[in-house]
Formats: C-alpha cells, structure tokens, sequence
C-alpha cells in the first residue's frame, strides 16, 4: 500500500474516535459533523483493508485490528506536529543555522554581544562565527563559506551585496606616557617620526591611502606590520609603538589601558558593512538575524563613543 493513500485527517479523525468512545464526542472535538467523521473513518478502513471499530447502539469500541493499527496512527501523527513545529521554528525564523565571518574585533567584542540577545527570543538559533580576515570576507560569502559576513568596507562585484551599517573614525591609539597622549587633537604632520605599527596588509594599506595627498615630507609609513590587531594593541599598550585603527576597536583597546587621539586633515573613516550574496536566498534564520545585525550594530558603535 502506498503511503500517500490515507491521509492526515483520516488518522487524526481515527485516533479521536478512539478517545472519546464515541462519533459525536469525535465530531464536537474536531468541528465536524458527525457524519464527516464516519465517512472519513469508513474511507481509512477501505485502504486499510479492516475494520476500526466495533459498532453498536450504545457504543463504538476499537477492534482488535483496530487496537494494534492505533499506536501507529498516534506515532505518524506526532511526527506530523512535530515536523509542523519545526516548519513553524524555520517559518518564523526562530530556528536554524547562521554561518557569519567577521574579523578579530568584531568576532571577539561585537557578535557575542548581538548572538546573546537575538537567543534570548530564539533560543533555537545557532549562530557560528568564523574570524577572517578583512580580505577574505567578500570571498567568503560569495564562496558559500558563510551566509553573511560583518566586517570593513571592501570592494564588491556583482555577486555580492554590501550594505553600510555605521561609519567609524581612523584614530590613533597609544599609551597614556606616549608623548601624542598629551594632546587632544592630532593632524598627520603629527605622526612624522612616530614609530607606528600596523595590523596586517589591510591596514597598512589603509594608512597610506589615508594621507596619500599630502605631502611627501608629512607622510608616515609603519615601522612594523602585524597579523593581528589584538597584537598591534599590545605593542602600543607597552607604549613601543602607536597604532592606526578604526574607532571601534576600542572594545579590546580600552581594557588595555589605550587612549584614542582623532587624527584630523584629513579626517578618515572606516564604514563597516553587512554582506551577503547577490542571488542566494538567505535561510529564514540567516536572514533575521542579518535584519538583527543591522539594527544593533549601529547602536552597539554608537555606545562606543560615548
């Protein structure tokens, strides 16, 4: 027998009957007439191929057929209301699996954060972060790697799309005795002969694009370049070095004892964006919490500066 020939409604109506001992107690139960629900019972009986029920004038009573047909009838059922739950779950994006890349800072500071309050209401959702580094953030999401990815503006090609979600200032971070410390406001002719260190390509890079047009006696250069932020903080925190990065880092500069000095004419900023793939539909679950992201993060910048 096919297992497309009797459907839902046949064993849930089977399994009332069965309860309530009764075709009318079934009926008022499923907002059925009575006679919906003896039809619906004598079709699932002529697929089976047995009779459910014992019938008289007084009472229906299961067959032994009928017995030993109903803990099976219960089990699809169950399975039914569950695979509808978790259709629901999916549906209302309060279950699933979200892949997002995001470099040290954010993935270290900003994430958790966010991961913590959407599983508050989502408990369901499970949310893995992968730290990348800036350059490989575009790729990844292209490559499936991730479903969205959180990071610094960087260029994208049709297949991906990029969306701005705050904006943040190239500043300088150095120790409390680092000499620049002392002042409040610092212009790039400042930073000549300031041992500046680096964290990785993407940052060096940034620096030199920053003061590109000024002058070559008041360009700067790092002395040194990093892999990590986290490691370029640490040389600055012992006040070997000063470094150049994006004002929101300061969740991990902070705690190091770093103070930010704005570095101005020009002033550069740092835009941080959500990127997803042009094409590939998100899955409920990744798509609220991209809409989360886009919400929060901006707020969670702004408590920054502050």
């Amino acid at each position: 027998m096919a297992l497309t020939r009797f459907t839902l409604r046949q064993l849930e109506t089977f399994v009332a009957v069965a309860e309530q001992c009764s075709f009318t107690g079934a009926a008022q139960r499923l907002g059925l007439t009575a006679q919906a629900v003896s039809q619906l019972v004598a079709e699932l009986e002529a697929l089976l191929g047995f009779r459910l029920f014992d019938r008289t004038t007084r009472r229906v009573e299961l067959s032994s057929a009928g017995q030993d047909f109903l803990r099976a009838a219960e089990s699809v059922l169950r399975h039914a209301q569950a695979a509808e739950a978790a259709a629901a779950d999916v549906r209302n994006r309060s279950a699933g699996i979200v892949r997002i890349g995001a470099p040290l800072v954010l993935a270290g500071t900003a994430l958790p954060q966010a991961i913590r309050i959407y599983q508050a209401d989502r408990p369901r959702v499970v949310v893995r972060i992968r730290d990348l580094a800036v350059d490989a953030l575009v790729d990844a999401v292209h490559g499936g790697d991730v479903d969205i990815a959180v990071g610094p503006d960087r260029p994208v090609g049709p297949e991906v799309a990029r969306q701005v979600l705050f904006d943040s200032r190239w500043v300088l971070w150095c120790a409390r005795s680092h000499p620049l410390a002392r002042r409040r406001l610092l212009r790039w002719a400042d930073l000549r002969g300031i041992a500046l260190v680096a964290a990785g390509r993407d940052h060096e890079r940034s620096v030199a694009q920053m003061h590109a047009s000024a002058p070559e006696a008041e360009r700067v250069a790092p002395v040194d370049v990093v892999d990590n932020i986290s490691t370029a903080l640490g040389i600055a925190a012992q006040g070997l070095a000063a470094t150049l990065a994006p004002a929101y880092v300061q969740a991990l500069a902070a705690p190091m004892g770093l103070v930010m000095r704005r570095v101005v004419e020009p002033e550069t900023i740092r835009r941080v964006c959500l990127y997803r793939a042009e094409g590939r539909q998100l899955s409920p679950a990744a798509e609220g919490f991209a809409g989360h992201l886009a919400s929060w993060l901006p707020g969670w910048a702004a408590g920054l500066a502050a």
